[in-house]
Parts: C-alpha cells; structure tokens; sequence
C-alpha cells in the first residue's frame, strides 16, 4: 500500500531533483496500484499541457505495471498491441511513466514527470521512485 505522506515524499524528491539539476520544470503524478491520483504538483513555469502527459504516463505504469517507455514498445505499427494508447482513457508509450515498489520489491504505485525531455522525464522519475525505498 503506498501512503500519501510517501507518496508527498516521492513528489518533493523529482522537484529536488528537477532544480538540483538545473532541468525544465515539471509536472509530477503520483498514482496508487489502481492507477488512482494520490499527489500531484506543477513546478512554476511548466507549461499546462504536462498536467495530462504526467498523469497518463503515471496511469501507464500502474495499469500495465511496467515503465510507460517499456508498455510503449507495444503500440508502434506492427507491434503486438498496435493501437493500445487509444484504451483506458489514453494511455503514454514514452518515458516518464515509472513504476513504484516497495521495500519488498511489490508494485505499489506508479510516478508520472513531464516537462522535460522524455529521457530527462524518465531519469527524474526513476530518480523519485528510489526514494520510495528509502522510507519506512
């Protein structure tokens, strides 16, 4: 179960981050293991249209439990799940989306981070998501 002081925590961790490395600002989602908002914040100067991509990235990860760039593989032509991101209210093939686990390793949740580059988004992310496992 992910807790929504965790969850704050994970959220102030990408914001971190995000400034320490002097990245774009961002906005950042996190979801519960049933893909619903538990925190969520827009750092100032990050364009609105982020808002949805982060969320949708977020609701990616925990739908499918898998990073968004990973379920992503599967909605290019030809692939085995063409189409898929028209599902689920609109779904995000590209970095951003990471998935959240606990000390034990389960899947608890997953973070969403847009308004960077996809690589940035995703790096802040995974960043975030380890602080996750450093809480008790």
């Amino acid at each position: 179960m992910l807790l929504l002081d965790h969850a704050v925590a994970v959220v102030a961790a990408a914001i971190q981050y995000t400034r320490e490395c002097g990245l774009p600002p961002v906005s950042v989602t996190i979801v519960d293991a049933a893909a619903y908002p538990l925190s969520f914040a827009r750092m100032d100067g990050c364009f609105l249209g982020a808002i949805d991509v982060a969320n949708r990235k977020a609701r990616t990860a925990a739908l499918f439990r898998a990073n968004s760039d990973e379920v992503g593989a599967n909605f290019r032509p030809g692939a085995p799940a063409f189409s898929l991101e028209n599902t689920n209210g609109g779904l995000v093939g590209f970095g951003g989306g990471v998935v959240l686990r606990d000390a034990n390793g389960h899947i608890v949740g997953a973070i969403g981070v847009s308004g960077a580059t996809m690589e940035q988004d995703q790096e802040i992310a995974e960043v975030a998501a380890r602080r996750l496992t450093t809480l008790a």
